[in-house]
């Protein structure tokens, strides 16, 4: 039986690794053979035969570095993936620094937005309805598949019913209009020449403003308005029943086929953490804790394919008597070892977390404050 044995020697070139995904890379290079000399001594070389090639040391090299970029670039996206939903997916984004942002948080405001009225992307339309004399009740959707607002399908949702009014800001009334020395020429400087005029304006809080308008708005609504009304599921009841003396009724609404859409064009940005576009590790920049993580990840690789090797092989015969390997005992090995080092650099990851950094910190804050607390202060005579 003929089985490859380790030589002791080896010279890396490109094309020897499945994937050749660093192959020209000059510290990958350097660091391929040093490698196979490492795994193989560790496997008992030159005491113990290994059968093993260099090829099969390369493949166990790759693996690993493939691994730890993995594992490190899962890291970064589960840290970062509110920040990166909806970015440009043709950034690569190795070797930039991912700093928080809001847009998911705007993506949700603008839900609230929506509802409120004043924001958000759902369009505000605006339709008038004729009134009947005598007529009391009105169905909006009828109203708006009637007029094409809407598909059959669909349904509209009023969100204001209202005349158009002139803005109250230039029914405000000021009972200091007037006063104070060249008062009139200053409030004509800020563009207020046409409102009321006066100290209002200049030394009043701006809460003053506020309720002075929605006063006024408020006692349109009350006052002014001829129809008060009742809307339940798009049934607009009016009180009291038209006469005749107004003729139309304007109102917002919204479709709710726009409203309850959740989804945008996700072209060209990043829609879930399969599309985030990292590349394979550069050998180069990863420092020494990272390749010594590698060397040890691609010794239980080693291991491995040592272990599945031997159990094509699981005797060989010797004069009067067969030899038993111990395939079995790698393979368990070299699974174990690899679910620990890859346990290992979670737990590494996860400790240099931006939570577990903030509370690290939060932590040594409180106990320089308890530190502090101890310091005796300072004693002056004068």
């Amino acid at each position: 039986m003929n089985i490859p044995i380790w030589t002791g020697t080896s010279t890396f070139a490109a094309g020897q690794t499945p994937f050749g995904f660093y192959d020209n890379n000059l510290d990958f290079k350097t660091d391929a053979d040093k490698v196979a000399d490492f795994c193989a001594r560790r496997l008992g070389y030159p005491l113990a035969d290994v059968e093993l090639q260099s090829g099969s040391f390369y493949t166990a090299f790759e693996d690993a570095v493939t691994t730890y970029g993995n594992e490190l670039y899962a890291y970064k996206v589960r840290e970062n993936y509110l920040s990166l939903e909806g970015a440009d997916n043709t950034i690569i984004p190795n070797d930039k620094i991912i700093s928080p942002n809001f847009a998911s948080l705007v993506r949700i405001s603008n839900q609230y937005g929506e509802e409120a009225g004043v924001g958000g992307n759902v369009t505000y339309h605006k339709g008038t309805l004729d009134l009947v004399c005598n007529q009391q009740d009105y169905d909006m959707k009828a109203w708006a598949q009637a007029s094409a607002s809407i598909a059959s399908n669909d349904s509209i949702e009023i969100k204001r019913i209202f005349y158009e009014a002139p803005p109250a800001i230039t029914r405000y009334f000021d009972p200091y209009a007037g006063t104070g020395t060249g008062m009139i020429d200053m409030m004509d400087s800020f563009g207020w020449g046409s409102y009321s005029p006066a100290i209002n304006f200049l030394m009043m809080p701006i809460n003053y403003d506020l309720q002075t308008l929605q006063a006024i708005e408020f006692n349109d609504t009350i006052r002014r308005s001829n129809y008060s009304f009742e809307l339940v599921n798009n049934q607009l009841r009016l009180f009291p029943i038209p006469n005749g003396s107004v003729s139309k009724l304007y109102f917002e609404y919204i479709k709710n086929s726009d409203r309850n859409n959740p989804y945008e064009s996700g072209t060209g940005k990043i829609t879930n953490v399969g599309n985030v576009p990292f590349e394979n590790p550069n050998y180069n920049e990863i420092n020494s804790i990272g390749r010594q993580w590698i060397f040890e990840y691609s010794l239980a690789i080693a291991k491995e394919i040592l272990g599945y090797i031997r159990g094509k092989y699981s005797t060989i015969p010797i004069p009067d008597a067969d030899v038993t390997l111990n395939q079995g005992d790698l393979i368990s090995a070299a699974t174990a070892e690899k679910n620990a080092l890859v346990e290992r650099l979670r737990a590494y990851f996860d400790e240099t977390s931006r939570k577990s950094l903030m509370e690290r910190r939060k932590d040594e804050g409180a106990y320089l404050r308890d530190e502090f607390n101890n310091v005796p202060y300072t004693i002056f005579i004068g």
